[in-house]
């Protein structure tokens, strides 16, 4: 098979369907299927199978009855088909990385970006699975023993955004099988085939059936619901919208399904006065611009104290300015289409909303004619603090700045927002760095840094941007249960 001219999946029969249960390809159960666009052009890629409830119930099924044995493989075994996987990935970079751009849209840099960043997840996880351990001591008042012990949660299900479409998955995938659990997966409507590809290429790592289901549909709540209505699922892992995650935490609450919530961010991006601006203007268009501004950890909101803020300004937009919008594939493009149109009109809808408040356009872009979804990168300047693109996430290539003089009133400004994701912070004096970054709400702070996301690190944030933590050490944890015994044996 032969996908737009994108082979990863050919070893994998999706001419007979796209749902993956209990390790076959089939159609969906009512043989409904849902068109997957090309942003860069409008037209529709393929049609995708639509999984629905049945299929939804099936994979529990398949998860379940694959729960056991594989929660008995040795650690070691679970280790190498991760790291197998790793190898994959990284051996078909540039096909992955052609397919992110074909349905996602991004740059063709960003998507080699994300495929390597996506390897390593398998690759930290393969290495992090042999480290689960149990341990054995005295109680402290004497008498008996203490036996505490880590095992698998269960049957975990996964719900994926569409802005990275293999760094999402594989964050979930590989500590769930690491951990020993088996893994229920529904990509994004907007960019299911590279999940898919995941799926094809774990098969040839040598993953067992029924260990890894992915469940492409239009109708998510429909198959959501049937995975949280179903007391064998005991995980739930959802990256995306704050509005979401609220809905989907009410259903897991109904179970009191474990869940790991990765929500929306509002990150600031804080330039002191003694920072080292052309440091600053790069850090910002690694935290602005990556994956066109379509990433939660994005730099949302700028905020440059007022006696350098003329010199990063210039610096930012002249950056801005010069970045090459057009398909991901040509040539020298930085900057994709974005998802859809909705989300062009979002973006100028912000827009429009700041400039009606007194901001100005200091900058702006090109976009290629014709079609596709595109939206060029902007500055804005004199942004109020009553604006709506500093109180929403832009999702874009848009960057609203404003200036601060005193330290505790623009903190004050930073933290006024229901979100705590990411915050970034650039100044020479590490000192002052270091107080801002214990003072932003956010889980995570970038100094003099404007790419913030490792898999050895803990990622995730605070307040409404979500519950837990994936990556690093914490990241297996999430799919592991304690268990602790109390010892005794009878006196010889």
């Amino acid at each position: 098979m032969n996908l737009v001219g994108i082979d990863i999946l050919a070893k994998a029969p999706l001419a007979g369907g796209d749902v993956f249960v209990g390790g076959h390809w089939r159609p969906a159960e009512d043989g409904r299927t849902f068109p997957v666009y090309d942003p860069a052009t409008g037209e529709v890629i393929r049609e995708v199978s639509a999984a629905g409830p049945g299929d939804a119930l099936d994979a529990v099924e398949s998860g379940a009855a694959a729960a056991a044995g594989w929660r008995a493989v040795p650690a070691r075994r679970r280790s190498e088909i991760l790291h197998r996987a790793f190898t994959l990935m990284r051996e078909h970079t540039d096909t992955l990385a052609g397919l992110i751009v074909l349905e996602n849209g991004k740059a063709h840099r960003d998507a080699v970006a994300e495929v390597g960043y996506a390897a390593e997840f398998f690759r930290w996880f393969a290495e992090e699975a042999v480290r689960i351990g149990s341990s054995f001591g005295d109680a402290p008042g004497g008498g008996f023993r203490h036996v505490v012990r880590k095992h698998p949660v269960g049957v975990t299900a996964f719900v994926t955004p569409w802005n990275f479409p293999a760094a999402m998955a594989a964050r979930k995938i590989a500590p769930a099988l690491a951990a020993g659990c088996p893994v229920l997966l529904k990509p994004a409507p907007e960019t299911p085939l590279t999940a898919l590809a995941i799926a094809a290429l774990l098969t040839e790592a040598g993953l067992p059936d029924g260990l890894l289901n992915v469940l492409p549909t239009d109708r998510a709540p429909e198959v959501v619901s049937a995975w949280l209505g179903d007391g064998r699922v005991r995980k739930l892992s959802f990256t995306g919208s704050t509005a979401t995650g609220k809905v989907l935490l009410g259903q897991a609450a109904a179970n009191v399904v474990n869940v790991t919530m990765e929500l929306g961010g509002n990150a600031p991006f804080i330039v002191c006065a003694d920072a080292d601006i052309d440091a600053a203007v790069h850090g910002a268009m690694d935290a602005k611009m990556r994956g066109g501004g379509e990433v939660c950890i994005a730099a949302n909101r700028f905020y440059a104290h007022e006696s350098v803020a003329a010199e990063f300004t210039a610096k930012f937009g002249a950056a801005m300015t010069a970045v090459r919008s057009g398909p991901g594939l040509q040539e020298g493009v930085t900057l994709g289409p974005m998802i859809n149109q909705a989300a062009v009109d979002k973006i100028r809808s912000l827009i429009d909303d700041a400039v009606a408040r007194g901001a100005r356009i200091a900058a702006r872009g090109t976009v290629p004619e014709g079609p596709g979804f595109f939206h060029p990168a902007t500055v804005l300047t004199d942004v109020p603090d009553d604006a709506r693109i500093l109180h929403e996430e832009v999702f874009g290539p848009v960057a609203p700045l404003s200036t601060f003089t005193d330290e505790d009133e623009m903190l004050a400004r930073a933290n006024k927002t229901v979100h705590g994701l990411a915050s970034y912070v650039y100044s020479r004096d590490v000192a002052r760095a270091l107080r801002i970054a214990e003072r932003l709400e956010a889980g995570m702070v970038g100094l003099n840094r404007g790419l913030l996301s490792d898999p050895a690190a803990p990622f995730g944030g605070v307040k409404q941007s979500g519950l837990g933590r994936e990556g690093g050490r914490e990241g297996i944890e999430a799919f592991l249960e304690t268990q602790y015994i109390a010892l005794d044996w009878p006196a010889a």
